[in-house]
């Protein structure tokens, strides 16, 4: 379990107004933004605790309106998906296309001992996803796929290292046309790097192909180790690529980095790993996001890590269900499937809490609904405004119901829940572990 007590790498002066690491109850690595229908869904590999390597069996997914209140949606593709596959769930992305959701992901061929690319296939954002083939997609030993598909509908797969390839992808995307073409890794298009006679530029990893008002940029993880992320752009989605330098400095605890940029509701977001959590390091890291402003020409800033991450993208509604997995900022909680579908919080312990932010309670609200379930004997589930000791807004008192999994709704009369405000609930009562909590709703 994290007990998030704050940031180790990046102390905030005030850790409980902390926003990055975006996820705090489970170490996650190599985001992969993609926006769809107003939300942006957050795709991540998952660092086991204590780990010493790239120790990773399944991939993760989030998704978020705002860009600071972040719902779990646990894992929905892992090895065990690929029949094929013995180990190593790596950085991936997904895409959508033909009203499905294809996610592209390096893992290690059983049979062979190596790297190689598979795909699967969902209706839905937040799958289940299922092998699309039953195979990899292709195999040379290499990783870290990125897709792209270009205005005219040519899908691309880039992904690399030490070289960098791409294949253009049929409109299946299960199949490609052609052989892997080997991109040149020259000094003009990908910088110069030093010490390392086998590695002459700076392209590491970690490729991120998109395309912005007709240019087309590949930003990558540079130099190692430690890495930092820098960029090249060119004409086209083959090149020729020309290096445009730095946009994220060596920084942040771990000695890998890996990035994903998207445009959402007006603004440009940076998403990156760090290690930034307690026992973070470069087996254990953690996802983070920052905003940024482009250049005249299309330039991408020098953009250094922090603590309070992007800003809010308008308020979070507490007059429909929540899920009490939707989280901007926990300490001591962790998540689980729910016997109700979805994730659930559960492992809460007194004195937990989670924070939702910017929570817009307008006029006021009245009463205050969650869908809780405890094997114990429960304990309170206190409501404070702006801070975790902040005022009190109400509190509800959770029984027992006989089984983790057992669910009940409690209810309490809420007062002072006025404006846009930051919602804490503070978990209270006794020794060991209280409640889960599903969901929960405002009147």
């Amino acid at each position: 379990m994290l007990v998030l007590l704050g940031l180790v790498a990046l102390l905030p002066a005030h850790p409980a107004r902390a926003d990055n690491p975006i996820i705090q109850t489970v170490y996650t690595a190599d985001p992969a933004p993609l926006v769809h229908n107003g939300r942006v869904y957050l795709y991540t590999g998952h660092d086991e605790d204590g780990s010493t390597w790239f120790t990773m069996k399944e991939w993760r997914v989030w998704s978020s309106a705002d860009m600071v209140n972040w719902t779990d949606h646990g894992s929905p593709l892992s090895l065990t998906t690929f029949s094929w596959a013995k180990s190593d769930a790596w950085a991936g992305q997904t895409i959508y296309r033909n009203g499905q959701f294809y996610w592209y992901v390096p893992t290690t061929n059983r049979a062979t001992g190596r790297m190689a690319i598979g795909v699967a296939v969902s209706d839905s954002p937040t799958g289940p996803f299922r092998d699309a083939l039953g195979r990899p997609l292709i195999e040379n030993g290499e990783i870290d796929p990125t897709v792209f598909i270009d205005d005219d509908g040519q899908a691309y797969l880039y992904w690399g290292n030490p070289r960098l390839w791409y294949v253009k992808l049929n409109a299946d995307m299960t199949s490609y046309s052609g052989s892997a073409t080997q991109i040149p890794l020259t000094t003009a298009g990908f910088g110069t790097r030093t010490g390392d006679a086998n590695r002459p530029t700076l392209f590491e990893e970690g490729p991120w192909v998109y395309k912005r008002n007709g240019l087309y940029y590949l930003v990558f993880a540079a130099k190692c180790c430690s890495e930092f992320i820098a960029y090249s752009t060119a004409p086209g989605p083959t090149g020729p690529w020309t290096y445009r330098g730095t946009i994220m400095p060596t920084q942040g605890g771990s000695f890998t980095n890996h990035a994903g940029i998207v445009d959402y509701q007006g603004g440009s977001y940076f998403f990156y790993h760090n290690g930034a959590l307690p026992g973070g390091g470069g087996f254990t890291r953690s996802v983070a996001v920052e905003k940024f402003t482009y250049g005249s020409g299309g330039t991408i800033p020098t953009i250094n890590m922090t603590a309070s991450g992007a800003p809010q993208v308008g308020t979070l509604n507490p007059y429909v269900r929540q899920e009490a997995e939707t989280i901007a900022w926990e300490s001591g909680v962790e998540t689980e499937p729910s016997s109700e579908g979805g994730m659930n919080v559960g492992w809460i312990e007194n004195g937990d809490s989670i924070k939702v932010k910017g929570v817009a309670f307008g006029a006021g609200a009245r009463t205050f609904a969650a869908r809780v379930a405890s094997a114990s004997s429960g304990g309170r589930l206190e409501l404070r405004l702006d801070g975790v000791n902040g005022p009190s807004a109400g509190t509800c008192t959770v029984p027992g119901t006989g089984g983790w999994q057992t669910w009940t709704t409690v209810s309490c009369p809420v007062s002072g829940a006025t404006g846009t405000r930051d919602l804490y609930l503070k978990f209270t009562g006794g020794s060991g572990y209280l409640f889960n909590m599903n969901w929960w709703q405002f009147g």
